[in-house]
Formats: C-alpha cells, sequence, structure tokens
C-alpha cells in the first residue's frame, strides 16, 4: 500500500510538471511574437488651391453719417418718417411751419415793387428836370441831384432782391429733406416741437447702410505685401461676427490708411462691402480676413501632424503596411489648423495627426479617423 502511495504521488508531481513547463512555453512565445499596434488618428495629404489670408479686427461705420439740424427757428408742424425706415435723397423728413416765412417773403416782394416804382417815378423827374435845366430855369445842381437819386434806388432795389432771396431760402428751410440714401434711426422731435437753428441737437440721424465701410488693423509688417498686391488689381475682404465663424459678407480694400500707430505698430485700412441684407450694422465689431494670394496647387496637411525636433520639422508618416515612417518636411506657412509643406511631402500619403507620443519608426500602427479639430483642420480653405 505505501509503494502504491509513493508511485501516486510520483505521477501527480510529474503531471504538474509538465504543465508548468507548458505555461512557462507559452508565455515566452507571446514575449518573443510582434508588438501590438498603436492605434493613431490619420489625415491623408492634400494637394489644392490654398487661399492665403491676413486676419484683423475692425469695426463697421457708415459710409456717411448726417445729423440733421434745423437752419432756421420755427414749429414743427409734419414728420413724415418712422424710425427705422429707409429714405430716399430729397425725401420729405420734417415740415417746420412755413407762414412766417411766406409773410417775409411776400414783404420783400412788395418793398421790391415800391422801390422800383420810386425809381420808375424819378426817371420821370430826371426827364423833366433835364428839360428845365435845357431851358434854363433850374441850375445845374438841382438836375444832378436828381440824377444821384437814381444811385440810391437801385441800390435799395437790390437790397429787396436779396431780401427775396433770403426769405425764398429761408421757405426753403422749412422742408426738412433726406441728403442721402440711408435708414433713419430714432428720431428727437415730435410734432409742435418748437426748434431753433442755435440748437446743438440733431431732429434725426441719417446713417447710409449701402454701401458700408469697415476699418480694421493689420501689423505694420504686413503693409507691403498689402501694397503690391494690390497693384495688381482689387483685393477681396471677407468679414465674420464676434466668433470668427459665422460669415456676414464679402466686399473689397479700398485704401490703406496714411501713416502708421506707432504706439500699436498697426495701420488702418478700409474696406467696401454693398450689404444687400443689413448683415452689416454701424459701430460692430467684426473679424476681418483679406485675402492677399491663392497658392495653386498646394500641399496640405493638418496643424497637428506637424512635429519639431533637434533635427528639425518633420512628420511621422503611415505606409501601406501600417508602419510608422519618420519624413522630415519644409512649411512653407502655417494658416489655422493648416499647413503648407514646401517639400517633403506628395499627395495622397497619409500622416499621423493624433497619437504621436507612443511612435518611433517603424511602429505598427492602427489607423483611425482623425479628431474632428484634426479634420476640419484638414478640410479649411
Amino acid at each position: 500500500m505505501k509503494v502504491r502511495g509513493v508511485h501516486g504521488l510520483g505521477v501527480a508531481l510529474l503531471i504538474c510538471g509538465m504543465l508548468a513547463g507548458c505555461s512557462r512555453g507559452q508565455k515566452n512565445a507571446k514575449a518573443s511574437g510582434p508588438p501590438p499596434s498603436v492605434p493613431v488618428g490619420v489625415a491623408s495629404v492634400r494637394q489644392r488651391d490654398f487661399p492665403v489670408y491676413l486676419t484683423g479686427l475692425g469695426s463697421v461705420m457708415a459710409f456717411n453719417t448726417v445729423a440733421l439740424k434745423t437752419r432756421i427757428d420755427g414749429q414743427i408742424t409734419q414728420v413724415n418718417f418712422q424710425e427705422g425706415q429707409d429714405v430716399k435723397i430729397g425725401d420729405l423728413l420734417i415740415q417746420i411751419d412755413p407762414r412766417p416765412y411766406q409773410v417775409a417773403l411776400a414783404t420783400a416782394q412788395a418793398n421790391l415793387q415800391r422801390d422800383e416804382a420810386q425809381l420808375n417815378f424819378a426817371k420821370v423827374q430826371y426827364e423833366r428836370q433835364k428839360a428845365l435845366y435845357e431851358a434854363g430855369v433850374i441850375a445845374k445842381q438841382d438836375l444832378d441831384t436828381q440824377q444821384a437819386s437814381f444811385g440810391q434806388y437801385e441800390g435799395t432795389i437790390a437790397a429787396d432782391k436779396a431780401a427775396i432771396d433770403s426769405a425764398k431760402l429761408n421757405l426753403f428751410y422749412t422742408r426738412i429733406t433726406s441728403p442721402i440714401n440711408g435708414r433713419i434711426g430714432l428720431r428727437m422731435v415730435d410734432i409742435g416741437n418748437y426748434v431753433q437753428a442755435a440748437s446743438t441737437t440733431p431732429m434725426v440721424i441719417i446713417t447710409q447702410m449701402h454701401p458700408i465701410a469697415i476699418v480694421f488693423t493689420l501689423p505694420e509688417d504686413q503693409l507691403q505685401a498689402v501694397r503690391q498686391r494690390m497693384k495688381d488689381g482689387t483685393l477681396q475682404v471677407d468679414v465674420y461676427g464676434r466668433d470668427d465663424q459665422t460669415k456676414l459678407s464679402t466686399g473689397k480694400l479700398l485704401t490703406i490708411d496714411n501713416q502708421i500707430d506707432q504706439t500699436t505698430g498697426t495701420a488702418k485700412l478700409k474696406a467696401v462691402f454693398e450689404n444687400p441684407d443689413n448683415s452689416l450694422w454701424p459701430n460692430q465689431f467684426v473679424n476681418v480676413h483679406l485675402l492677399l494670394e491663392t497658392k495653386k496647387d498646394a500641399i496640405t496637411i493638418p496643424v497637428s501632424a506637424v512635429q519639431r525636433g533637434p533635427q528639425g520639422t518633420f512628420t511621422y508618416l503611415v505606409d501601406d503596411k501600417n508602419t510608422v515612417q519618420i519624413r522630415p518636411i519644409q512649411l512653407a506657412l502655417t494658416q489655422g489648423n493648416t499647413a503648407v509643406v514646401a517639400s517633403g511631402l506628395q499627395p495622397g500619403e497619409r500622416v499621423v495627426t493624433d497619437g504621436q507620443e507612443k511612435l518611433q519608426a517603424g511602429s505598427l500602427v492602427t489607423p483611425q479617423a482623425p479628431s474632428p479639430s484634426s479634420s476640419s483642420s484638414g478640410s479649411q480653405s
């Protein structure tokens, strides 16, 4: 019985040893196998026409702004506009009581008639006295005195005509009309108000909305490039809202200011926009993108694919076997989330945009769709 028990124990130990050996063999086999692949974000190298923009901050300003004030004193009898209304040149906006000025005009015209009659009478008297002088009845001095009265009456008549013109002008000023095409603001007077020419408060403000202007700033280092491009033609300007994502309108560059602000090192530029849908409003804050040029057939990649090291700029390239290679590249420029490559890449090649910290030359990767930011950067134009 003892021999049989010892024999059974030996068999059990032998089986355990064999199982332990198999387990160690499997672990060694796993340790000597290929390393696991690394999941990474991948984007394709693209060749396309790439627009180069200069960006700046700007403010919308009305192309023309008119603060209407009265040039005469009087009471308002009509207000012929609604707040926020679009008006055209010559539209009657406010009527001031014209009756006092109609009376002044009639008075000036009556004075003219009186003085013309007196002049005619003086001429008749002169002819009579001339005959008497020739007959030796009156002295030469009396004839000269009568002739001198002509000049007095002629001067009075000239003053009467000037008074008539002044009265007509004042009567014209009783009609406040729009001098420009634009949009009416909030009115500051009502029917029955008495307005005076000496008042500094405008009755209404009109702003021209079509076209409208934007003044924005750019660093002085960029001015020479803009000036050179302006010689080739008109430059396009795109304007965006505060979020710099919502495009509001497209216009053209009008001019560059004649001086640089030394405190900020920037210069002002002015662009003009047709603004047909009133998307731009005076004093609105905007982001401006000035299209400087369009690079033809540019090689572009997301900025997230660009790496920098002691040897310079490079990117991780994924080949057909999903193996990583290190590819040195030269950049022409970066704009937003997009980089333009001057050399080192070809269209259609794949570069790593996410997960580079786990990579080295020869690493096996599992390509995945790029992150939303990388994807949008690769498609930005």
